[in-house]
């Protein structure tokens, strides 16, 4: 990895020039983070488990049609992804309330919506990434209302999509994010599913017991959020066999 030129680390990624024009090469790694990075801590083997469900995700996606920025897996760690103007927004679509939308709007969490609720916020940790209105999108450039018809479209296509796998093992889709980029075919612009679809990006919850298989395990100190992760890989066969959790977490000041 040192001979290759880093583009850009976030909380969990990093990404990397690919071997190809117009390609990344997105590193996985056992970082974990809450409330704006104000939290964080290590668990070890979490990366391999994301790229492996998030691989799992978007081939899934791509099977029925949804278009994904996802090449190939290279690794167990890293997979090879094409480059994408992404939109400042990130998409949340939700199922049940949970999170800030309980506490924003006093619904006691585990409530079923009477329908999915697509939801935009404004990507900037330094704001804390507030939730906006698609009139604030359109009206500050972010995305064209047509941009936003479009994005609401993947996003309940997503939300169909991971839902019934969800269901077929046992887990509830509470809600998820997703972030969208935008790519160039022929001078025409295309929105594609970007960033990943991972337990880092979803609640899950098991449907008998309620039991959180998500990063809700990490912000609440519920357990080992590795454990969690496992369980959903294990469910969706699509567990790495080296993955070893020997150690502890590591708290990161």
């Amino acid at each position: 990895m040192a001979r290759r030129k880093k583009v850009y680390e976030g909380k969990a990624k990093i990404l990397y020039e690919g071997p190809e024009p117009g390609t990344l090469v997105q590193y996985f790694k056992d970082d974990a983070t809450a409330y704006n990075a104000q939290k964080k801590a290590v668990f070890e083997g979490k990366g391999v488990l994301n790229n492996r469900l998030s691989e799992f995700f978007m081939v899934g996606l791509a099977g029925i049609g949804v278009p994904t920025h996802f090449i190939k897996r290279i690794n167990m760690r890293e997979q090879l992804i094409r480059m994408v103007e992404i939109i400042p927004l990130e998409v949340v679509v939700r199922n049940f309330a949970a999170g800030s939308m309980s506490t924003r709007l006093g619904i006691p969490e585990g409530t079923a919506l009477p329908r999915p609720i697509v939801e935009f916020y404004y990507k900037d940790d330094a704001l804390n990434d507030p939730l906006v209105t698609e009139e604030h999108a359109v009206a500050f450039g972010w995305a064209s209302q047509q941009d936003l018809d479009d994005i609401v479209g993947l996003a309940l296509r997503v939300n169909d999509f991971l839902s019934g796998v969800m269901m077929g093992v046992g887990i509830r889709l509470v809600d998820f994010k997703i972030e969208i980029g935008r790519v160039w075919e022929n001078d025409f612009p295309r929105l594609i599913i970007a960033d990943e679809i991972s337990p880092d990006s979803c609640r899950l919850w098991d449907i008998k017991t309620g039991q959180k298989l998500d990063k809700d395990v990490f912000r609440r100190d519920l357990g080992d959020l590795s454990d969690a992760y496992t369980e959903v890989a294990r469910r969706l066969g699509v567990l790495p066999s080296n993955v070893t959790h020997a150690t502890k977490p590591t708290l990161i000041n």
